[in-house]
């Protein structure tokens, strides 16, 4: 019996609104771009539904990303629902959408993070890892998060590109005020994957990146969390086998997958409740198939790659 078979919902739902985004950045681990929405996305009536679902379950903690959630023309209805019912919230965004107005709505809310990337110290890195994006656009959100008294999370994703100026991110994060830094091994999923042999970091380059975080651990204060631990998604996914996690990751189209690093889909929020839907989940932790395949992404990271390939399982969990 697992641990989860003990709840009655899930601790944590991971909401991806949508695969639209401003950005096609080179390490994007869901393949988001402009103009790539799913095209049976959840369209506001349904986003509004399954946040009653929600609600109704007693989750008491959804993070809304995607994509970039505030291209979502219903994102504030979402949030604000969601909030208003007592939902603790995480916002992922990319910042170049994000200020002082933005801020100041969310602050209503019990917001538990704004979570922005900062994948470079410079305008030339990070333009090169986020084609088109301005580091000042980001800087600018993340004062605006904190000017508004929000908590502010700080993630990096190390590539080839830019991993030589890890030092001067975590600095950049420490004086914004970051109370969190995330960070680890770049994932081998969605555009990644396509694009390993330019953007995957040598052996050279991440034993210098682990003396840059251990040098870093020593000094970082009470004010920041430094968190790397897991490193790589092998270690997160035998975790998850050992300890499945009280986790709900729905698809911009409602499906519910089983685990970002895998393609398996478990449950369709469309025809079920979330209930009906957690479920699924829980049986989807006990599938043969679903193993198998954790076990293969544990074997090597170039399992990862079909990740966003959906399909469902079979074998006690309802096909969709």
């Amino acid at each position: 019996m697992n641990w989860i078979d003990s709840l009655g919902a899930p601790l944590f739902v991971s909401w991806q609104l949508t695969r639209d985004c401003d950005l096609a950045c080179l390490h994007c681990c869901t393949d988001s771009a402009p103009g790539k929405r799913v095209a049976d996305e959840l369209d506001a009536d349904e986003a509004m539904a399954l946040a009653a679902e929600i609600v109704r379950a007693g989750v008491p903690y959804v993070m809304l990303c995607g994509g970039e959630p505030l291209i979502v023309p219903h994102f504030f209805d979402v949030a604000e629902y969601l909030g208003r019912a007592g939902v603790m919230l995480k916002i992922e965004t990319n910042g170049q959408r994000f200020g002082a107005v933005e801020a100041e709505r969310l602050a209503r809310l019990p917001i538990r993070s704004v979570q922005i990337s900062l994948d470079g110290d410079s305008q030339d890195v990070y333009g090169r890892q986020r084609p088109g994006a301005l580091l000042a656009k980001t800087h600018a959100a993340c004062r605006a998060v904190r000017g508004a008294g929000l908590p502010l999370e700080v993630t990096f994703a190390p590539t080839r590109v830019n991993i030589h100026e890890a030092d001067a991110v975590i600095e950049r994060a420490r004086g914004f005020g970051a109370f969190r830094f995330n960070t680890g091994q770049l994932m081998r999923i969605g555009r990644a994957a396509r694009l390993w042999h330019r953007i995957e970091p040598s052996a050279e380059h991440y034993q210098r990146f682990r003396e840059t975080l251990a040098r870093q651990q020593r000094v970082i204060d009470d004010t920041m969390q430094f968190c790397h631990d897991p490193f790589a998604i092998e270690g997160g996914l035998q975790n998850s086998l050992d300890a499945p996690p009280a986790t709900m990751l729905v698809l911009p189209n409602g499906w519910v997958k089983v685990a970002a690093a895998l393609g398996h889909v478990c449950a369709d929020m469309r025809r079920m409740t979330l209930t009906e839907a957690w479920d699924s989940y829980r049986a989807a932790w006990r599938n043969e198939t679903v193993i198998a395949a954790i076990r293969r992404g544990i074997a090597g990271d170039e399992h990862h790659a079909d990740a966003n390939i959906w399909r469902s399982i079979s074998d006690g969990v309802p096909v969709l």
